[in-house]
């Protein structure tokens, strides 16, 4: 299917048990086969461009990038961890906006999403050639089978392969015994977002009227909770002070004792 076509325009997505989000229903189920399809949420997104920017160096080429994935955005909450997406054609690299993006893989083998992971694995041996001494140098065909020998396993679960998995099995993959040095940021990402960690992003609020940032709702409540404690406070003082007059009056009515 060309880029271009129209077939494609929006796709409804839920979000699975193992917190990976996958396409439930879509404009062109024709040409989609929607059994295990997954699509990568805005934060796998993020994570997914922050381990490819360090291969830049070393010959990634940005255009494998965008011709591989479809671009989404949200077009509304329709509850029970569903949501519309609608597509778009902004470029990936440039927005500035939250996008889901989907995998073109209507062919497995040849298409624009074969060539991005075997592009991405081209310039990920480059890269830890570089940056290891290792003896032998690594080659693809050493990455690519002990990544498909753990994919074999799933398949033998019946488990299927999300996207995501797919891409960062990649471009996060080092030979068992090697350490590779990240970027801080990178890594931190990286320790944050794991296996059992939520790796979904967050839905926005859809509605227009409401464009309230989750720091300044945070910072409200705590006001209200300041608030409230303020008011208490007042309570107990002025029960004290009413204890106080209370003490007060018992003495003067008290007689006085003779001596």
């Amino acid at each position: 299917m060309a880029k271009g076509s129209n077939k494609l325009e929006w796709c409804i997505v839920r979000l699975g048990q193992d917190m990976n989000w996958w396409v439930e229903e879509i404009s062109d189920p024709i040409t989609w086969d929607l059994d295990g399809l997954g699509i990568i949420d805005p934060r796998q997104v993020s994570y997914i461009l922050d381990l490819l920017d360090p291969m830049r160096e070393y010959g990634l080429k940005d255009h494998f990038v965008e011709e591989a994935l479809f671009k989404f955005k949200i077009d509304k909450d329709l509850g029970n961890g569903r949501i519309r997406l609608t597509r778009i054609y902004d470029a990936i690299l440039e927005s500035e906006d939250p996008l889901f993006v989907l995998p073109d893989v209507i062919d497995d083998e040849k298409g624009p999403y074969a060539d991005f992971l075997d592009h991405a694995t081209k310039v990920r041996v480059k890269m830890l050639n570089d940056l290891i001494d290792f003896k032998k140098q690594l080659t693809e065909e050493e990455l690519e089978d002990e990544i498909r020998e753990e994919q074999q396993c799933h398949f033998l679960e019946g488990k299927a392969i999300h996207p995501f998995k797919e891409v960062t099995d990649i471009l996060e993959y080092v030979p068992e015994g090697f350490e590779l040095d990240l970027d801080e940021e990178v890594a931190a990402e990286a320790k944050e977002i794991s296996e059992d960690d939520v790796i979904s992003s967050e839905i926005p609020d859809l509605e227009e009227d409401e464009t309230l940032e989750e720091d300044d709702t945070m910072r409200w409540e705590e006001d209200e909770e300041d608030e409230d404690s303020d008011e208490e406070d007042e309570d107990g003082e002025d029960l004290d002070e009413e204890e106080d007059a209370e003490e007060d009056e018992e003495e003067v009515k008290k007689p006085a004792r003779k001596r």
